[in-house]
């Protein structure tokens, strides 16, 4: 394949050198669900778990997890973030789940976003998996990203 950024010429795995490119103000946003049955999305709403604030706990742990994307991602570029957020929506039988992070750098932080969505989903299921094993983490994926070369971008 030709065009992967983090592909050498050799085919290695490579970290991007971005030390050339403009320092823009870039943020993304990410979204994914866990869907589960309604009386489990009943106990969140309603602060019911045994485990405590299942909401609480899946927004700290998002926020906690896009400041480590660098960490956990291989050839991810640490950023300096300047704001990440995370939202939690407790539907009929899901929790839907929105992420922000902006930053004013040379690389993009769609990965912080994915990551704060990813980590917060799997937060939930974690805090909640003792009384509802059929929940499922879905539809993960990036929604919207402005800044850099590569302009904005706005999922269909």
């Amino acid at each position: 394949m030709t065009g992967l950024t983090h592909t050498g010429a050799d085919g290695a795995a490579r970290m991007v050198d971005v030390s050339a490119k403009p320092v823009t103000a870039r943020e993304a946003e990410a979204r994914g669900r866990v869907a589960m049955r309604p009386e489990t999305a009943a106990m969140i709403r309603d602060d019911r778990a045994a485990k405590g604030d299942v909401l609480a706990a899946a927004r700290l742990a998002g926020i906690m997890a896009a400041k480590r994307t660098g960490e956990l991602i291989p050839l991810c570029h640490p950023l300096p973030l300047e704001a990440v957020s995370v939202t939690l929506e407790v539907e009929e039988a899901a929790v839907e789940i929105t992420a922000m992070a902006r930053v004013t750098g040379r690389t993009g932080v769609e990965m912080e976003a994915l990551t704060a969505v990813s980590v917060a989903a799997l937060t939930i299921y974690d805090m909640v998996k003792a009384v509802d094993r059929t929940m499922r983490i879905e539809a993960i994926r990036l929604t919207r990203k402005s800044g850099g070369s590569s302009g904005d971008f706005t999922a269909p």
